[in-house]
């Protein structure tokens, strides 16, 4: 039996889980982003909505682009919040803390995606 065949592990499930909630996060964020922009408002929920969607598909199919896709993303909602707020704590709060522990834990992720790629040379 091969090994695409045999039974998946932990780490496989929960990165299924884990891109399924960035995806959704990211769709939220993006219909958010359109409703901003209606009312005039940032294009920045539509953007990072998008990128955290895409980044989270990704995710689900084991490519690890999408780990490299959501630190772009988080690294421009980094330099937006800096740009919208400056450097007052409490204003970052709400606009990093849930970004930076995704961030963090696509980290973790790595190691399952690259073991998807031994797999598929094997």
């Amino acid at each position: 039996m091969s090994s695409s065949s045999s039974a998946h592990g932990v780490g496989y499930w929960a990165l299924k889980a884990f891109a399924v909630i960035v995806a959704l996060f990211g769709l939220a964020l993006a219909a958010g982003g359109v409703w901003l922009i209606s009312l005039g408002g940032s294009w920045y929920y539509l953007i990072a909505g998008v990128g955290m969607l895409v980044s989270g598909v990704l995710l689900f199919m084991r490519r690890i682009t999408g780990v490299w896709l959501y630190w772009l993303v988080f690294i421009g909602t980094v330099i937006w919040a800096f740009w919208e707020v400056g450097f007052e704590p409490w204003s970052l709060m709400p606009r990093l803390a849930a970004l930076t522990v995704i961030a963090l834990l696509t980290l973790a992720f790595i190691p399952v995606l690259r073991h998807r790629r031994l797999e598929a040379r094997t």
